[in-house]
């Protein structure tokens, strides 16, 4: 399903406020903005701002209170990395960011269990058939993910 669009880093912090508000969620952004802040721009010379291509790049990390504890890290490329209880979802087109959040605040994403072999997986489903999903360590199982698993699998997902 296409999401819409989100043209800038600003758009989508706005967009994670909105769902924030929705669930009754508090939020912390800090702001990263310049080739010397951002955590992808290594080749940023010393005091380099702006990119070689003369753009000002703008990162921001969004953390949200509440249950499950999630972080979200928008990168100036066109992507997120969103942390959902310590499990580490990379590579989110950042037109996504709103819908994936809605899904695990709105109680869609659940841990999928494999028995053999033995297996965890935190799922978020979106609209469009759409999911992503991401392997749990064992160790990882936080009190709110144990509470979501769904079912069980005998067989690879």
């Amino acid at each position: 399903m296409r999401h819409p669009h989100l043209a800038s880093t600003e758009a989508v912090v706005v967009a994670v406020r909105e769902v924030a508000r929705e669930y009754h969620l508090d939020v912390s952004v800090t702001d990263d903005i310049g080739a010397d802040q951002t955590s992808r721009r290594t080749s940023a010379g010393a005091f380099a701002v702006l990119d070689p291509d003369g753009t000002l790049p703008h990162e921001a990390h969004i953390d949200l209170g509440g249950s499950p504890a999630v972080s979200v890290r928008i990168f100036p490329d066109d992507d997120a990395r969103i942390t959902v209880e310590n499990v580490d979802f990379e590579d989110i087109p950042r037109d996504a960011v709103p819908a994936f959040l809605r899904s695990v605040y709105g109680g869609l994403a659940h841990v999928r269990r494999r028995l053999f072999p033995p297996a965890l997986w935190l799922m978020v489903p979106l609209p469009g058939d759409e999911t992503y999903k991401e392997l749990i360590l064992p160790s990882a199982l936080s009190p709110w993910l144990a509470r979501n698993v769904r079912g069980q699998e005998r067989s690879s997902p």
